[in-house]
C-alpha cells in the first residue's frame, strides 16, 4: 500500500513553482525542532531545505500522512517522489527503502 505525505511550508523557502512530478525528495527527522517534536524536514539535492512534512489538519492534503503518522514508519531518513504539485501543497509518495 502506497503512503503519501504533503510538503508544507515551501513558501518559506524556494516555493513550489519549480517542483514537478517524479522529482525526488529526501526526508530527515528533526527531533530538536523547537516547534514540533515530530518534525520531518524535506530537502532536495542541490537546494537543501524546501519544506516540512505537513503536521496539521490545515496543511495535510486528503488522506496523506501527517508527520505524526509518518514519524514511526520511517527511520531517521527516508525518500519520496513528488506525485502532484497542487495549489494547496505538494503531494509525495514515500519510497520503500
Amino acid at each position: 500500500m502506497a503512503i503519501f505525505f504533503t510538503i508544507a511550508g515551501t513558501n518559506h523557502h524556494y516555493g513550489s513553482d519549480f517542483m514537478e512530478k517524479d522529482m525526488k525528495v529526501f526526508l530527515e527527522k528533526e527531533p530538536d525542532n523547537d516547534h514540533d517534536r515530530e518534525a520531518i524536514k524535506v530537502t532536495m539535492e542541490g537546494l537543501g531545505l524546501v519544506g516540512y512534512v505537513a503536521n496539521s489538519t490545515f496543511t495535510v492534503l486528503g488522506e496523506s500522512y501527517s508527520a505524526g503518522r509518518l514519524y514511526d514508519k520511517i527511520g531517521d531518513t527516508a525518500s519520496g517522489t513528488i506525485r502532484y504539485v497542487l495549489d494547496k501543497g505538494v503531494l509525495c509518495e514515500l519510497q520503500e527503502e
